[in-house]
């Protein structure tokens, strides 16, 4: 087992991990609505792609957050005099209670304290200089994202191997861990997603085709989209409450991946996937945290199944 391939792949995994939280965050949005073009406070998204591309933290919501608080000793408060009234006008103690004065004259004025029962001068608030830097502020989850994504490119390389074909599947993966991610959140599998994915796997895996080592097929994996593709189109057709059409639009890029190492990895690859939903659906009934018509994002368990055929296929090949 290569080191190096695996240390690169798991960078690679890491930084492009960390997009996808801001990526996620923006396409998280209902059907009806447009994608997210700030964050929660109202500042606009900025860096490259149009601000597709950048960290989950909003570094102006620091920035305000930090103006917004005083720079020293938290909120300001006039002074309390020791004894007064309301208007801070010293009150003279009562008789009884001018035997009992720690010190003063028979009137029971004070007297200065010495040098030792002096009070300690106030601390000098620091420099604009000294202050801390404003931290970003997160408004998104960035650690699981993250973390999903370097395993699922370390095993693809740890299965893969030195091929031809890893260089796709480490492009292609953190798009899949973006999907599930949006899925997850609100149930929605965008088309700006899963139709680019699909053509991203198609064209990717014809480039490892033409090169020396790969141990695919190129044909089998055109195939193999139309075929997973149609599978789940029909499940649409015939409920389309259970299956969105997201599904069928994503079926078509993991049928791709999977048919490239053949119709069994392909069949593996989709039963493994309503494997993997039945059971997560087993549990919440079980659970009695969902009924047996509670909708669950199945774009998870589909891209759990396909990754799983495609290390298979990769270990055998």
């Amino acid at each position: 087992m290569d080191l190096v391939l695996l240390a690169v792949a798991a960078v690679w995994g890491g930084v492009t991990g960390l997009l996808i939280p801001r990526a996620a965050y923006r396409f998280a949005v209902e059907p009806e609505e447009l994608w997210r073009t700030a964050c929660p406070s109202g500042h606009a998204f900025t860096g490259p792609l149009g601000g597709w591309l950048g960290p989950a933290r909003c570094a102006a919501c620091a920035s305000r957050a930090q103006t917004a608080v005083p720079p020293y000793g938290g909120e300001s408060e006039a002074p309390v005099p020791p004894y007064g009234d309301e208007r801070g006008a010293p009150v003279p103690p009562h008789e009884d209670e001018a035997e009992a004065l720690p010190y003063g004259d028979e009137r029971g004025a004070p007297v200065p304290p010495s040098g030792d029962d002096r009070p300690a001068p106030a601390p000098v608030p620091p420099s604009g200089d000294d202050r801390p830097a404003p931290v970003p502020v997160p408004y998104a989850p960035g650690t699981l994202a993250p973390l999903v994504t370097v395993l699922a490119c370390t095993v693809l390389a740890a299965a893969t191997g030195a091929r031809p074909e890893l260089a796709g599947w480490l492009l292609l993966a953190p798009v899949a861990v973006l999907l599930a991610t949006v899925d997850r959140r609100v149930h929605r599998l965008p088309d700006p997603l899963t139709l680019p994915l699909a053509a991203a796997a198609v064209l990717l895996l014809g480039g490892a085709a033409l090169l020396p080592g790969h141990a695919g097929s190129w044909t089998t994996a055109l195939l193999g989209g139309p075929a997973l593709g149609g599978f789940y189109f029909l499940l649409f057709l015939i409920n389309p409450n259970g299956m969105g059409f997201g599904d069928v639009k994503l079926a078509l890029a993991l049928g791709v991946a999977l048919g490239w190492y053949g119709w069994e990895v392909l069949f593996l690859g989709g039963f493994a996937g309503f494997l993997f939903g039945a059971a997560y659906g087993l549990g919440l009934v079980l659970l009695r945290r969902a009924g047996r018509r509670t909708g669950i994002p199945f774009g998870p368990f589909m891209i759990a199944g396909a990754l799983t055929g495609i290390l298979l296929g990769a270990l055998a090949a």
